[in-house]
């Protein structure tokens, strides 16, 4: 069983996976349209979070493969993380990982008929709501700030979240 990671993910998958690899997920594109209002926000001040939105450009991320019999386990905790607001959908779907394999792995993408997606948000916008926000995981800046080094410590180019980063440091200096 694989995993997908697009986002936190990424650098806290959460579980000691058996392989670790590169890997394209066609057909969807990482995007903060995700409302917090548990994680990295509050029902009163929301924050933002990556989501993966229905788009052409595709999403570069990590993918994770699950050791043996602790499919049950994994599974229970990525759902008790990621469908705590049902704003997410599970999905299984291919995934190209670097070496060429193309393999099924299980995702969250967003509901885009659920009241917490807001895409379409500029920039400016998406800048002044992670600046100020803060959840349960701690300060919705960190989400974005740690997204943004880990993905350009594994070489995977992100020009709009390196800007965002860089918009909410002016923001928050």
């Amino acid at each position: 069983m694989w995993i997908f990671g697009y986002g936190s993910l990424i650098w806290d998958p959460g579980f000691d996976p058996a392989e670790r690899a590169l890997a394209r997920l066609p057909d969807y594109e990482r995007s903060f349209c995700l409302r917090s209002l548990v994680h990295r926000g509050t029902p009163e001040a929301p924050g933002l979070v990556l989501a993966l939105d229905a788009g052409p450009g595709g999403c570069s991320g990590v993918a994770y493969s699950v050791r043996k019999g602790q499919e049950d386990d994994v599974m229970a905790y990525l759902r008790a993380r990621e469908l705590v607001t049902s704003a997410y959908l599970e999905r299984w779907v291919p995934v190209d990982l670097e070496d060429g394999r193309r393999v099924t792995a299980v995702t969250y993408v967003i509901d885009r008929h659920h009241d917490q997606y807001c895409g379409g948000l500029t920039a400016e916008e998406q800048a002044a709501i992670i600046a100020q926000s803060t959840g349960g995981r701690g300060p919705n800046r960190d989400y974005l700030y740690n997204t943004s080094a880990h993905l350009g410590e594994l070489g995977i180019p992100d020009s709009a979240l390196d800007a965002l980063a860089a918009r909410v440091r002016e923001l928050t200096s």
